[in-house]
């Protein structure tokens, strides 16, 4: 005959109900807190009745232990962002391929390196459910993927944008971001994070230390324009170079807003006119120009002045030398001469063969 209990309690985890029992409530209390305890400690089988986003988390935490820390970081955003928010609460037994189609729809028009990512999320999360046997079949097997965009063209700035940013940027503690971009090649987050101890002197020189986490290469030491030295080398050691007035860091989020005043300060500077505060039409600014052309100037600039491209793509932090040949081989027709007069006086200067 099976024991009675005088109390019971139930709760949900992941998406399945668990039961307690006993004859004294204090001990009730003590065997949910146990059960719990080792329901999070993956002391419980996993089951199809987890949710979509339980599930993700432990399959994430299991299966892609070679993930570094800031891939980690990126790809937890990408799928929490783009899957879990629309069938995270979902069981996995539940997900139907309907719903792995409507999430990947909702991609569309994004670029197709984030499609493409969505899309091999979506399989890694059902093709390891099906593995463990959580769930019979692969409900994001035949999704299509929609239609993406290609990667956009970044270019360099032209002098008379140039002109006009670096007068403008000199204003104000935020607009520095750029100008850490244009003139050490920073990424915008690695622009973010620069600090007053980041500066340092090396041989006479003064060099910034990029702390970027994006890619083996990413962290290095740059060197810092004169110019530039003498804005920016009063900056406290646990200060931000660039940050709001309360010397708070510029948050990605905030970023977007950021570079939509700059932008208007630019127009501004550049002679657009305005109509109660608002800027009138035409825009002097072109309308392609966005942040990471001044980190693909940097890499152009260090092409035109003859830097070894082996050099710059250690000063670009890039992972790939492919990625500075790309910026490498860019160049403009005047970059072409230059390169021709180069080649003629070379020429000139070879003794001739008698």
């Amino acid at each position: 005959m099976a024991k009675k209990y005088k109390y019971r309690a139930s709760f949900t985890f992941e998406g399945k109900r668990y039961f307690v029992k006993s004859n004294t409530k204090a001990d009730l209390a003590v065997k949910k807190a146990m059960k719990l305890r080792d329901l999070e400690e993956g002391k419980i089988t996993v089951t199809g009745t987890m949710t979509v986003s339980a599930w993700t988390n432990r399959a994430i935490e299991t299966y892609k232990t070679s993930q570094k820390e800031v891939t980690r970081k990126i790809y937890l955003g990408r799928v929490e962002h783009c899957i879990l928010e629309h069938i995270g609460d979902m069981q996995l037994k539940s997900v139907k391929p309907i719903h792995c189609q409507n999430v990947l729809n909702l991609q569309q028009g994004k670029s197709k390196s984030q499609i493409n990512e969505v899309y091999n999320a979506l399989q890694f999360i059902f093709k390891k459910a099906v593995a463990n046997q959580l769930i019979v079949s692969n409900p994001a097997e035949n999704i299509e993927k929609p239609a993406g965009r290609s990667r956009v063209h970044r270019r360099a700035i032209t002098e008379h944008e140039r002109e006009h940013i670096l007068k403008v940027a000199v204003t104000d503690r935020r607009y520095y971001l750029y100008l850490l971009m244009l003139q050490c090649g920073c990424r915008p987050s690695e622009a973010a994070e620069a600090k007053g101890f980041d500066i340092s002197i090396k041989q006479g020189y003064p060099l910034l230390h990029i702390r970027g986490t994006k890619s083996s290469n990413a962290e290095r030491y740059v060197p810092i324009p004169t110019s530039l030295y003498e804005l920016i080398k009063g900056t406290p050691r646990n200060e931000y170079i660039a940050c709001h007035s309360t010397g708070s860091k510029i948050a990605d989020q905030y970023r977007r807003r950021l570079w939509n005043s700059f932008k208007r300060q630019l127009n501004l500077s550049m002679g657009c006119k305005t109509y109660r505060n608002a800027l009138v039409p035409p825009f002097p600014l072109a309308p392609d120009l966005v942040p990471y052309c001044l980190r693909h100037t940097y890499c152009t600039d260090l092409a035109r002045s003859g830097v070894d491209i082996r050099m710059a793509q250690k000063l670009m932090g890039h992972s790939d030398i492919s990625l500075t040949a790309n910026i490498y081989t860019n160049l403009d027709e005047n970059d072409v001469v230059k390169a021709a007069e180069i080649l003629d006086d070379v020429t000139l200067s070879v003794p001739h063969a008698r």
